[in-house]
Parts: C-alpha cells; structure tokens; sequence
C-alpha cells in the first residue's frame, strides 16, 4: 500500500486549502508576483496594547516560511502610529517606523487588543485609507480590525474580530456585515478574530501564495493541528478534547454558546441530541462536571460581565442579550455569581481605568 504524497496528506489535515482553492483568484495583492524574486512586503502596525500571541501569530508563520523555503518570501517591518514605540501588554516597546513615513507595502497587518478607541484617531485612520488606496491588502488582526471598520475600510463588507467584541462591533459599524468566522477575505480586507486564528490565516496566506506544501510545514513546525478553515466559528469553549471524548456534549454546548439570548430548555435541548434527559444530564457531568443548566447559567453570566465590563449597553440590553426575561432575575443572578452587581462592576472599573 503506497503512502500519501505530503501534498495529499496536508489536504486531509489541513482544511483551509480548501479556503485556499476557493480564493485563489481574488486578486489580494496586485502588485506582487509570487513566481518572481522579489519578496511580498508586510508592515506590521503595532498600537499599544497590542498582546504579544497575536505578534506572534503574525510574524512567526512569515519568518519560518523563509527558512522552510529557504529563501526570503516574506520581507516585514514594524510601524507605529505615532512618533513613539508601541508598548505591547508583555511589557516591551516595540518600535518601529511611523506608519505617516511609510510607503505602503503588499500587505498591512494592524495589530490592536486593548484600549482600542483612545488610538483610533483621525489621523491614524487617514494614513490606513492613504495605504489601502495604493492597492495594499490589509489585516485587521483581533482588534484591529475595530481600526478598519473606523477608517470606513469594511462598509458593505463581511468581517469578524474577537468574540467578546462581536456584538459592540455589530452595533458600532452598522454597515459592516459582522461574522463569527476565525478569519474572513473580503476583497483585500482581511479580518481575523485573535491571535490562533490569525495563524491559520498566515498560513492560508502562505499556501496561496507558496503552495500547500510549504504552508504544510509551516504548520508543522509548530506543532499546529488541526489548522481551522476561516468560515469555522469562533469558540467561547474550547471543545476540541471533550468532541473527541463526548461529540453529543460538544455539540450540546455549542447549542447553548450558540444560543445565550434564548436558551433551549434542558427537556428540548436532549430531544433534538435524540437521547433521553435523564441520560443527558448524567453523560453531561461526567463529561463537563457540572449540571447542563448550572453551565449554560455560567456560559451566559460570564458573557453578561463581559458586556457590563467591555461595552456601554443598558443594563436591560445585556439582560434580554443573556437570556433572562426580566432586569430583576438578571441583578438576581449576577449579583449571586459575582457578589456585585454590573452598576458596582462599572464604577469599580473606572476608577481603575
């Protein structure tokens, strides 16, 4: 029995080739031909904030491609909004060339994670419009893509960012068509929703432009598997190891993550698994150790504090957004999880700030 070409392998593992053979002929980088000597140049903007996963997930995939290939394919440089170094969250600066000096290169990474709207500023937002109308494909990496949507990049477009943003963004850009993918491609604007999407996303990139082979291992190199395509939706659980132990407990949890507004009862959420509930209930704490009713209640309290602690939302917005029919169960039940109520939460963390 013969065994599988490494291209033939890749295929089966990784499943963004297919994203791969569908968007091979949108035209990402007009001014760069994959076949010639000349590398594709990347700049890399770096704001504040920034968290050093989603650098990594950005950088690392380019640098192992040059040696895997043995040859420099990828040719990047930092950029900064201003003057200054980027202080990313492990605490280093980043510098780097101010994004106004620089010439737009093939590709703009823009990286953002924190503290996000006190940077979006005109000017910064006039220079991200001044690159993409060179015909620059840029990338909105977690929350840059906040500063794509901001500098009118993404109106009429299909997007994503991270989860926890999803529904702040959906309300902030109106006319962006928000998505819970890991990574979208609209055009020349790519959005991605964190840093380990943002890898899949570079390695999409490298084997559309250097062949699955290479973009196999790359992968590899890092010990990366499975590689999700972009349309895979983002997670608020990780599922991977328990769809391997329980796929019936995978897919119930993400009917619940699914449905934080209207959350199915226990009764209908077993019927449409097609086991009983007793049984239900019982291979749901073997597998997750909690009740299926106590889980999904914290699924959507934790979402809940994050809207309290991350938006501006009413408070009667975040309790009918979680699932709860009246503002006095809502206080009730936050109150009881976290021993403060969101009005306390909202003081506590301005004062902070």
């Amino acid at each position: 029995m013969s065994r599988p070409s490494i291209p033939q392998l890749a295929l089966s593992r990784f499943p963004f080739y297919a994203i791969f053979l569908m968007n091979s002929a949108t035209p990402l980088f007009p001014r760069y031909d994959p076949t010639g000597e000349r590398p594709l140049t990347v700049g890399i903007l770096v704001l504040d904030q920034t968290n050093m996963l989603s650098l990594a997930a950005a950088v690392d995939p380019m640098r192992a491609a040059n040696r895997r290939a043995e040859r420099r394919l990828f040719d990047w440089r930092f950029l900064t909004a201003t003057d200054l170094p980027a202080q990313i969250t492990a605490g280093f600066p980043i510098t780097g060339q101010p994004i106004a000096a620089a010439e737009p290169p093939d590709l703009l990474l823009i990286l953002a994670s924190f503290r996000i709207a006190e940077q979006t500023t005109p000017a910064l937002a006039a220079q991200i419009r001044r690159i993409a109308r060179a015909g620059t494909a840029l990338a909105g990496v977690d929350g840059g893509s906040q500063l794509l949507a901001a500098s009118g990049l993404l109106d009429g477009l299909a997007a994503t960012t991270h989860w926890e943003d999803l529904d702040d963004f959906a309300i902030r850009y109106p006319r962006v068509q928000v998505v819970r993918d890991r990574f979208r491609i609209s055009g020349r604007m790519l959005t991605t929703g964190g840093a380990s999407p943002c890898l899949d996303m570079m390695l999409h990139l490298i084997g559309r432009l250097h062949g699955r082979d290479l973009a196999a291992r790359v992968a590899s190199a890092f010990i990366y598997d499975p590689v999700q395509s972009g349309d895979a939706p983002q997670r608020l659980v990780p599922t991977a190891t328990l769809a391997r132990r329980d796929p019936l407990i995978a897919r119930a949890i993400a009917r619940l993550e699914a449905d934080l507004d209207t959350p199915p009862s226990i009764a209908n959420l077993a019927q449409s698994l097609g086991v009983s509930r007793r049984l239900f209930e019982q291979r749901f704490r073997a597998a997750t150790g909690h009740s299926p009713h106590a889980f999904g209640l914290a699924l959507r309290l934790s979402e809940a504090r994050r809207l309290a602690t991350d938006t501006d939302q009413p408070v009667q917005d975040i309790a009918l957004a979680t699932g709860f029919a009246s503002h006095a169960a809502f206080a009730r039940a936050f109150k009881a999880a976290y021993n403060i109520s969101v009005s306390q939460l909202r003081r506590a963390r301005g004062q902070r700030l």
